[in-house]
This record gives C-alpha cells, structure tokens and sequence, in this order.
C-alpha cells in the first residue's frame, strides 16, 4: 500500500438537517427511530492502521457514499438517523472506526444491535495485513503506530489486534492488503460496491496558452500548434475560439479533423484503463500559443465527443481572456 494509514482523511462529518425535518413516508421520525423508507445503507470500514482504510473510504466516496471518519461508534445511530432526515439526499453512509475511537468500542456492539432492530441494511468491512507489511509502511512515513507508546511499533500492532480480533471476526468482509497496491485495493472495492455501473470518469478540459506557462495540475497535455494562428487572420483575431467563425477556419485546416477524431479514439482507450486503475479524475490540458483561438476551439469539440461517450466533463479556458 502507498497510502499509509497514520495519515488518516479528514473527518468529513457533514451532515446537518434542518428542525422538524420529515423522512421520506410524510412523518417525523422520533428520536433514535429511523423511518422504514428512508433508511440508508451503511457500512462499517474498520480494521489495522496501515492497512487501507482511508483508502477504502475514499473509494466509497467517490462511489458516491456519505463518509465520515472517525465517528465513535455510539453516533452511528444518530448519523444513520439523520441520513433518514435528509430525504433520500444520504442514501449510503460509509463510517470509519478505528483505534483513535477505541474508548467507545464497547458501544459498538450495542449500536449495530440498535440498527438490526431498525432494519438498518449494513456491512463491515475489516481491512487486514501482515505484520511485516504494516512496519515497513510505518516506517516508510516515519509515524509511530497509534498504540505503541513507548514500545515498538510491532507492540502497538500486537496491541491493535488485540483490541479489533472480535469486530474482524463479525466482518461480512476481509481483505488481506499485505501484497494489494492502492489500485488493487480501489478494484476490490469497486467490485464489492460498484455493482453492475462501470466506475464514473470526470474529466477536466482546459485550454491554455503556452506563452503563459503549463498547468501544473495536467495529466495530459495536447499541443495544438500545428495547425495554422487565426491571430493571423485580421477579421479572426478579435474572436474566440468560442466564436464559429474561428472554430469553422481552425477545424478547416489539414490534419484537425483527424487529429481530434485520432486522440479521442486514444482518449477511450486511456479512459478504459483509468477506470481499470481506479481513476476517477483527469485533466486534459489543450494548449496553443496564446490560448485564444486554436486551444479553445479543440477544447470544446474534444469535450463534446468525450461528454458524447459517458465521461462527465468541464471546460475551462485559463487564458482565453488575456491579451
């Protein structure tokens, strides 16, 4: 694993509703009641420190569930209630319990019995490796384990399986990630919780000028500048390549047409292999000398054949209106 788990998220706990709030059925739930037709799916992500949770939180939350880290387990019922509240707005709720909670682990078995009782659908997932993988990991970020206080880190680890031996054996699901990389942990949990939907790509197209500097936050980068400058056409200059005109004399030149149709054919196959590693997000930097002209009108027909085959995508023209 390349993400290390004593760098945990952020605690992500945003839920609100407003007073008086009414589940999805027209009436008000009572305190610690979770109305039938609002109840949302939860999972429980626990498990060794460096074994992945983050990881295996984050790919929920792109997979579109309410993640909350490091909630104490007695909240869980609370939380699950309030997803009720929001009228279908949280319909899965992902929480993360782990060793920083562990004075409330022993409202954790009466929590999830409260739930059972409520029809509350849920799983656990119980992220689990090697000794040996979770010191070299530990080591690799110069952190101490979270229980090993003055010992060593295999004493907080023996301490830690100690603590979680009964949660892992209640688990619905264990992944061993002693020998998992983060992509392949991202492919398990696709495959448990993505269903039948192929996971969702986003991407970014940007047009540029080079004149101006690269993006630094581009993962692929198109340079336009072969085709010919409509800056150098007198009655195209003062336009865009928002305007038709321009994007009607860009697209007329040799090899335009048939460099957009080639790179979104690679484009598929590159966005193929983004979902297979668990990439959900990529930025396309299209790029001319100025960014006015040439880079704005690819970016825009690139965006549409990229929007025309399921990839949800965002145009921005970072230096379309500088001089």
């Amino acid at each position: 694993m390349t993400d290390h788990e004593p760098q945990q998220a952020a605690d992500r706990t945003g839920a609100h509703d407003g007073d008086g709030a009414q589940v999805s059925t027209g009436t008000t739930a009572e305190p610690g009641e979770v109305a039938d037709a609002a109840i949302p799916e939860l999972v429980i992500i626990s498990g060794m420190s460096g074994a992945g949770r983050s990881t295996a939180a984050k790919c929920l939350e792109d997979l579109g569930w309410f993640v909350v880290d490091n909630l104490p387990p007695a909240l869980i019922p609370t939380m699950v209630e309030l997803g009720a509240r929001s009228q279908g707005n949280v319909a899965r709720i992902a929480v993360v319990v782990d060793v920083r909670g562990r004075q409330f682990f022993d409202a954790l078995r009466e929590s999830l019995a409260a739930l059972d009782t409520q029809g509350v659908t849920r799983r656990t997932v119980f992220l689990e490796s090697s000794d040996e993988a979770l010191v070299r990991r530990f080591e690799s970020v110069r952190r101490p384990h979270p229980l090993q206080g003055d010992g060593r880190i295999v004493d907080g680890i023996a301490a830690e399986r100690d603590l979680l031996r009964e949660l892992r054996g209640d688990a619905d699901l264990v992944i061993d990630t002693s020998s998992l990389n983060v992509h392949e942990l991202r492919a398990k949990m696709d495959a448990q919780f993505a269903g039948d939907a192929e996971p969702e790509l986003r991407a970014t197209v940007m047009s540029f000028g080079y004149k101006y500097g690269l993006p630094v936050d581009a993962d692929l980068v198109v340079d336009c500048r072969f085709i010919p400058n409509p800056h150098w056409v007198p009655e195209l200059r003062p336009f865009t390549g928002l305007n038709e005109e321009v994007s009607a004399y860009v697209f007329g030149q040799p090899g335009a047409k048939e460099f957009l149709d080639r790179y979104t054919e690679l484009l598929q196959l590159i966005a193929a292999g983004y979902r297979r590693e668990g990439k959900r997000y990529v930025t396309i930097a299209v790029g001319c000398t100025g960014g006015k002209h040439r880079s704005v009108a690819v970016s825009e027909k690139l965006a549409a054949r990229l929007a025309s085959e399921g990839v949800e995508t965002v145009v921005v023209h970072r230096d379309m209106g500088r001089e």
